[in-house]
């Protein structure tokens, strides 16, 4: 029996190694967050949810078909939870029996085994009855798949044989073993036999003519000849004891794999049940092919900030249909930066065949999502933040393929404004001609303009936008880019109006620990925000 609730007709690898940006993409994009929401403080579904998350799915039937399912779970939260709490259940019982580890012998192993499946034949009667009471209320092909499933692999018949068999193991009128005599007169080709069935008539039972036989009978202190006894039995029975214990086995390993993958199905209503909680929308979103360009989104917002935040974040709409290339610029503390991490989340949702936080979205599957964020400073010492950045990028480079998604912000941020702009374009246009996906958060405005007044690739310019009185309203607006990123506004807050100067150095909101909006000195280029 399999349960297929994650993959159609394929078990999910959970023994899977991490991947090479496995961490990175957690730093960037705070996936934690999201894992302990899910698991809602349970250890158990938080190592479930880190597992198969990440994983993305580029099969538009596979991601359609998990979404299926994750509706049915949304609908049916209560019928979901039960068949989790069997399969724990089950787990549980089979915890508490150690018969594969105390003992090696065949008798010990075939009376765990026996008592094992016992406890998991009362189990499997209550989740085939869970079955045949909600079979036509789900509506996805994996419930349906797994509830029909049930109904057949666990019939009444089924249940009838194992609990005959498991009657007629017990022994309780002595085992009935065959052999024949090999050399030396010693036995081999020990069989277990089925005993003889009893004639329902007591009479003659009393009365019937007995076969002829030869007994012997063991003396009450013969020690020898209880343990040469037990050592006959044991041969008789063992290959019993090994089909028993492997039967157990497999049960054991369809409850695992069940409660695995309804687990991780659970986070996701653990999720869905915190964020409509904050009255934030979600919707599940709408995949496109790997080689389209589609990008459309509505009420698209953070996941993690609404999930540390009492109030709702600010959402967001745009059309990238048909772009490879999404630049985003602006006022600093604008929003870009959550705005980045909102893109990348959804993407990691929707190829894990999960719903977004948004009121609509679309988008093409990534072959692969892959991110580059400033860095805070190497506390070893053993380089400057330029070279870290630039050891980042040859790592993803190396790693990169066609049909990508790369996001990236504030690359390039630590070196001068000049030098910044070369080295981004010219990673940039190898990204885009390789076919690359890319949306691009940055305060070079150098860089930005280049991309804006080149025409060479299909781009798309948002700007966070900045009201008239310096007042931030976390929107992102299609408009092109400034050359500033408002830097004095920033100042002003932290010490009022009067100390706001008109010529002088403001520290620059990205971290890059340049100066912004002060005029450039003689000999010097005046960039998006005054880098030196």
């Amino acid at each position: 029996m399999k349960a297929y609730l994650l993959h159609d007709g394929e078990d999910f690898n959970w023994r899977r190694e991490e991947f090479w940006n496995e961490r990175t993409l957690v730093q960037d994009l705070e996936l934690n967050t999201l894992y302990k929401v899910m698991a809602a403080g349970d250890e158990y579904l938080f190592d479930i949810t880190k597992k198969v998350l990440p994983i993305s799915l580029s099969d538009l039937d596979e991601i359609l078909y998990r979404q299926a399912v994750l509706r049915d779970c949304i609908k049916h939260e209560d019928v979901a939870r039960q068949i989790y709490a069997i399969a724990v259940e089950a787990l549980a019982a089979e915890r508490k029996s150690f018969y594969w580890g105390v003992t090696s012998s065949p008798t010990g192993v075939l009376h765990g085994a026996r008592d094992l499946v016992q406890t998991f034949s009362g189990i499997l009667v209550r989740l085939r009855r869970l079955a045949d009471d909600n079979v036509g209320h789900f509506e996805s092909p994996g419930f349906r798949r797994f509830f029909s499933m049930l109904r057949e692999e666990l019939a009444d018949e089924y249940f009838e044989t194992i609990t005959r068999c498991l009657k007629e193991i017990r022994f309780s009128g002595g085992v009935l073993i065959s052999a024949q005599p090999g050399r030396g007169n010693k036995g081999e080709n020990y069989v277990l036999r089925r005993p003889h069935e009893k004639d329902p008539n007591f009479f003659r039972r009393m009365f019937a003519k007995r076969p002829p036989s030869r007994t012997f009978r063991i003396a009450d202190r013969d020690e020898n000849g209880a343990r040469a006894l037990g050592e006959l039995e044991a041969r008789g029975i063992n290959h019993v004891a090994n089909a028993l214990a492997q039967s157990a086995d497999h049960i054991k390993s369809f409850f695992s794999m069940l409660s695995l993958e309804l687990g991780f199905y659970l986070g996701c209503m653990n999720l869905h049940n915190e964020l409509v909680r904050r009255g934030m929308p979600v919707c599940f979103p709408v995949p496109h092919t790997v080689a389209e360009r589609r990008h459309r989104y509505r009420g698209l917002y953070d996941v993690n900030l609404a999930l540390r935040m009492e109030q709702a974040p600010v959402g967001n709409d745009a059309d990238a249909t048909g772009k490879d290339l999404v630049v985003v610029t602006g006022a600093n503390q604008g929003g870009k930066s959550t705005f980045l991490r909102s893109i990348g989340i959804a993407q990691i949702l929707l190829q894990a065949g999960v719903f977004v936080g948004a009121d609509e979205f679309e988008a093409n599957v990534a072959q692969a999502v892959l991110t580059h964020y400033k860095r805070e400073e190497d506390a070893s010492m053993r380089g400057g933040k330029f070279d870290e950045e630039l050891r980042r990028m040859t790592e993803i480079v190396d790693h990169m393929v066609a049909n990508a998604l790369f996001l990236s912000n504030e690359s390039f941020a630590s070196t001068n404004e000049r030098e910044g702009s070369d080295i981004g374009r010219q990673i940039l246009d190898a990204l885009l001609e390789h076919h690359v996906k890319v949306f691009f958060v940055t305060h070079l405005y150098s860089l930005a303009h280049a991309l804006h007044e080149n025409e060479k690739f299909p781009s798309i310019f948002l700007r966070a936008e900045r009201r008239e009185d310096g007042v931030r309203t976390f929107r992102l607006i299609e408009a092109e880019p400034l050359q500033t990123s408002f830097g004095q506004d920033l100042y002003r807050q932290i010490f009022g109006d009067d100390a706001a100067p008109e010529v002088g150095a403001v520290a620059s909101a990205s971290g890059a620990g340049v100066l912004e909006d002060a005029p450039a000195l003689p000999g010097e280029e005046q960039g998006v925000d005054g880098r030196r």
